[in-house]
């Protein structure tokens, strides 16, 4: 009925007149709420903002209940990139697509890890690389990873361009020619663990991740992809500019 752990706050809705509902996500307890006392206040916005990292302890009565929070600040990740509007749109896609997509209470270290990394790299220059990254590794956590490590048709592992929607396999070249006006494009910084993309294939990332997470996480319970995160995708799909025609 109570617990203390670090946690990185995924959002923060009023309640009444000064609490706030504030959802975390823990390495230890997942994805999980509770009533913030004084959360809408000025003292206690500034800790709640979306990605900062704070520790929590968490009380109820009984476990099923939503429960109190206290929250003391640990690492302010949100001011680290308050005057950079498209790393804090990544900020905020991210945490909107955790908060989303996790079901609740259900531990999920590695989408901790992976959340906390990310954050980190905000403040470095490949942010925009990682970010894509990490969409890949969540949809692998939550049971729809794609599979880029060798063609669906030929089986070779030489050539990788294309993504198919319908199985979530990488093409190669030759064999997704005749198809490839409905084959999803693959960037090749995806291959390569440590590439980063330039702009265009940034672009092409997020429309990859972005469709198998809407596909698979939220069209299979009536959502679509969050708000934060279409942003995010027409913030970075004009920095890619005009694409070229075939």
């Amino acid at each position: 009925m109570d617990w203390t752990h670090d946690g990185i706050v995924l959002s923060a809705r009023k309640h009444g007149e000064t609490s706030a509902i504030v959802t975390l996500l823990t390495r230890q307890k997942g994805r999980h709420a509770g009533l913030v006392r004084g959360g809408a206040g000025r003292r206690q916005r500034g800790v709640l903002q979306p990605g900062n990292l704070v520790h929590a302890h968490w009380r109820a009565r009984l476990p099923e209940h939503l429960g109190t929070l206290t929250c003391e600040l640990a690492h302010a990740h949100a001011a680290e990139i308050l005057h950079d509007a498209p790393r804090l749109a990544a900020l905020s896609a991210a945490c909107a697509v955790t908060d989303a997509a996790l079901p609740e209470r259900e531990a999920h270290p590695a989408v901790f890890d992976g959340l906390a990394a990310l954050l980190d790299a905000l403040v470095g220059g490949s942010w925009p690389s990682v970010y894509v990254k990490w969409e890949l590794g969540m949809l692998g956590e939550l049971g729809f990873g794609l599979d880029l490590s060798r063609c669906a048709a030929t089986g070779s592992n030489d050539d990788l361009v294309y993504v198919s929607p319908k199985t979530g396999r990488a093409v190669s070249a030759s064999a997704g020619e005749p198809y490839k006006d409905v084959l999803l494009p693959l960037p090749p910084f995806l291959l390569d663990e440590g590439m980063e993309g330039g702009a265009a294939e940034i672009s092409d990332g997020l429309g990859l991740t972005g469709y198998f997470l809407e596909r698979h996480v939220f069209a299979a319970h009536g959502k679509a992809l969050p708000a934060a995160r279409r942003r995010l995708t027409d913030r970075l799909g004009a920095d890619a500019g005009p694409r070229p025609g075939p």
